[in-house]
């Protein structure tokens, strides 16, 4: 059984483009990264899944059951944060907890205690007297305290400092350790790669790719260096050139020969050719859909 499983998945908002013909197959288990710029129908995905959002068209099931028929005993199993939590103004975060926890029907008390521990979050401040980052951490232990068998995370670690960053993501280990499925949207791509098994990379509301992210990161393309003193012509094929102090850099996804023969022409001291950082690669993916 699929802890995610998509298929056709469709939303517009009138004419405007939300997502189009989604397919997802996420395993129990997993820590999976989605993956794309502002705007390109992450968020749209996530809140059709909930049932926040009526799909337009396809389907989606969540530990096999329909996202629409079942909304309210998926949720059960469900720990969701928002991009942007928002809380009833005046109330004190440790009541927010609570009521929280009231929806899921459970006791979490101890779960919470733990977690604010290790977040610092103080729980007799008002929420709106907290900063971005703090709310941030209201938000992510209403969606971790009940300790769901499933988590949907959209742009979690926005507001938070590195410290709690990193925090944040030794608590997703830890659950995802113990069994949990985490589903974690993001643009920063350094978290994607120092975290997650799998990742699917959405533009303009299409998967563009979808598999491990170590075979993502094998798209052929690498980053080339050069030393030089003269001003280097433009080579065939290179993209995302830059050129300071006498360095050049850029990245190159034609054919090695055909690379060794323009170098071959071109004056330079020396050269380096490396893989390029996962940062890189998925711009990669945004370009070759350009293109």
């Amino acid at each position: 059984m699929k802890a995610i499983k998509t298929e056709h998945l469709t939303k517009f908002y009138g004419k405007a483009r939300g997502i189009n013909d989604v397919n997802l197959s996420v395993e129990q288990g997993d820590f999976f990264g989605f993956i794309g710029p502002n705007g390109a129908g992450k968020s749209t995905t996530i809140r059709t899944l909930l049932g926040l959002l009526s799909p337009t068209n396809g389907s989606a099931e969540i530990f096999g059951k329909d996202i629409l028929k079942n909304r309210l005993e998926i949720l059960s199993d469900i720990g969701y944060l928002p991009s942007e939590a928002v809380f009833y103004n005046g109330m004190r975060v440790r009541d927010i907890l609570s009521y929280s926890a009231r929806l899921h029907k459970a006791d979490c008390k101890d779960e919470a205690k733990i977690l604010c521990e290790r977040l610092e979050l103080d729980t007799s401040r008002r929420v709106d007297e907290l900063s971005l980052g703090n709310r941030k951490k209201v938000g992510i232990v209403c969606a971790l305290q009940h300790k769901p068998k499933l988590y949907i995370l959209d742009e979690p670690t926005s507001g938070l400092d590195p410290l709690m960053q990193r925090e944040f993501y030794d608590l997703l280990t830890e659950r995802n350790k113990e069994g949990a499925t985490v589903f974690l949207s993001s643009h920063i791509l350094s978290e994607i790669g120092r975290y997650c098994k799998h990742a699917a990379v959405i533009r303009d509301g299409q998967i563009l790719a979808c598999d491990s992210v170590e075979k993502l990161g094998h798209t052929g393309v690498k980053r080339v260096t050069l030393q030089a003193t003269k001003n280097i012509p433009e080579i065939t094929g290179a993209k995302n050139v830059t050129n300071e102090n006498g360095c050049v850099s850029f990245l190159y996804s034609g054919s090695p020969k055909e690379l060794l023969s323009a170098l071959a022409d071109i004056p330079f001291e020396d050269f380096t050719v490396t893989d390029p950082d996962l940062d890189e690669v998925f711009m990669h993916y945004y370009a070759r859909e350009e293109n």
